[in-house]
């Protein structure tokens, strides 16, 4: 009768340790799900801003151009950027083609800043005043963004995650960097039509 009273202990211990890990597994999954959405709805905050800087690039090389004609061959390099920043499809192509179109858009500041009327045009000021503050909620949007990539690489590299993670199809995704400083070199200007 004791050898019987043990057996039917150790059945429920059995099933009460497979609860308990079938529990753990749907939490971790749950986990990993809520993560990687929230790591969606970052990178859709990075498109949105990205989308409406794309948007203001023709308006400012047009009211550029009106002052600085002879800098066609950056209007057309800027004009060849935001078109691969719109061609791109990952993370990481967008981040390249971000950093050269912003690189390009340094250089057109650069040349509008040699001259005062153009400084002084309303339409110029307002189309700068909506780039800057498209920067800056991009750079919130990619904060936010790089915080989820951040917490839903460590939930897919950290035990007991990690078990379920790659089974389950999760991966690590890329963080979404725009300036390098450590490349970052100053924009080259050259009125005579070459830049």
């Amino acid at each position: 009768m004791a050898e019987k009273g043990i057996a039917m202990r150790m059945e429920w211990v059995i099933v009460g340790a497979a609860t308990a890990i079938v529990i753990i597994a749907i939490l971790i999954f749950n986990s990993l799900v809520r993560m990687r959405n929230v790591v969606r709805e970052g990178w859709s905050g990075i498109d949105v801003q990205l989308r409406r800087r794309t948007d203001l690039v023709p308006n400012l090389v047009e009211t550029v151009k009106g002052y600085a004609a002879h800098e066609r061959g950056l209007f057309e390099e800027i004009a060849q950027k935001r078109a691969q920043s719109i061609a791109a499809d990952n993370v990481s192509g967008q981040a390249a083609a971000e950093k050269a179109l912003q690189s390009s858009l340094g250089r057109l500041m650069a040349v509008a800043e040699a001259y005062p009327e153009l400084k002084a045009n309303k339409n110029y000021l307002e189309l700068q005043q909506q780039l800057a503050e498209i920067e800056d909620q991009l750079q919130m949007a990619r904060r936010y963004y790089n915080g989820a990539v951040r917490n839903l690489n460590i939930g897919i590299q950290s035990f007991p995650g990690v078990m379920l993670a790659r089974p389950f199809g999760f991966r690590e995704e890329p963080f979404f960097e725009l300036d390098d400083r450590s490349q970052a070199a100053a924009p080259q200007v050259s009125l005579g039509g070459e830049a």
